[in-house]
């Protein structure tokens, strides 16, 4: 059942990234403009509920490695999206119940919905910010943020399929370097964004007009663009590989084929 109930303030006549994402996902907090945008964008990439449920997935693993494996107890996720199954709080809590999460999203809707990302475990701590993206001045200086989270420890900042909204790559390397920036020695970047870099030429020409046209909003970025954002950093396992790649659980014959997945993964340490 497809949720219309309407949060004051929102406008439902534009497809926004995050209902579109939970709309593949199979969620129901959606509207027909999301619908359309989806099915648009699913007619020219047909594996792109796969690439969602892989991206996912992706952001799971990772939450869980930096958790468990590298000790890290605070987060830092940046467009959030829709509350689904295993959020990062959820993912981080259970390896470590004193884990604090701070979300950040700039859809009013993902804010009706924050109730679901604040279900912390009594040892822990989450908290929910509308902001954007970029503008990473606002979202470190925010009172909440500073109540939550400790910036002179480690964090993870978790940047999953979100930068590829933001058209100008100059400028989304700037915002990842800038969030980094204010964290401490030991912090953790784990980011995702969509490529091209495995379609075929006349896929990628497809995908190129729907951009020129507006009618996509996800701006591809090639490997050596993706690396940008991990810059200074160390990579872990695998580096920088289609998130299906990254640290997988299932054997290879059972995972899916990069141009079929067509987005990249990764998660970097900073020295």
């Amino acid at each position: 059942m497809v949720d219309e109930t309407v949060p004051a303030g929102l406008d439902t006549s534009t497809a926004h990234p995050a209902r579109r994402y939970n709309y593949w996902l199979g969620g129901k907090d959606h509207f027909a403009a999301d619908r359309e945008s989806g099915d648009m964008i699913e007619r020219a990439h047909p594996t792109v509920r796969l690439s969602a449920r892989e991206n996912r997935s992706f952001l799971q693993r990772a939450v869980r490695f930096l958790a468990e494996e590298a000790r890290v107890d605070q987060f830092l996720d940046v467009g959030t999206g829709l509350p689904t199954a295993d959020n990062t709080h959820e993912v981080a809590q259970r390896r470590v119940p004193h884990s604090r999460v701070v979300y950040v999203d700039n859809d009013p809707m993902v804010g009706a919905h924050a109730r679901a990302l604040l279900t912390s475990s009594p040892e822990g701590a989450t908290r929910y910010l509308e902001a954007d993206l970029r503008d990473p001045r606002t979202i470190l200086g925010h009172r909440q943020l500073k109540e939550i989270l400790d910036l002179e420890r480690p964090v993870g900042l978790v940047l999953i399929a979100v930068l590829h909204f933001i058209p100008d790559h100059a400028q989304a390397r700037d915002v990842v370097r800038e969030l980094l920036a204010a964290l401490p020695s030991g912090s953790y970047l784990a980011a995702s964004s969509f490529t091209l870099d495995y379609s075929s030429p006349e896929t990628a020409a497809v995908a190129r007009q729907m951009i020129a046209q507006g009618r996509s909003d996800a701006h591809p970025r090639t490997r050596a663009e993706f690396a940008e954002f991990f810059t200074g950093l160390g990579l872990i396992g695998p580096g920088i590989v289609p998130v299906s790649e990254w640290l997988p659980e299932v054997p290879a014959h059972q995972r899916p084929p990069a141009e079929q997945v067509a987005i990249y993964g990764a998660v970097g340490r900073k020295p």
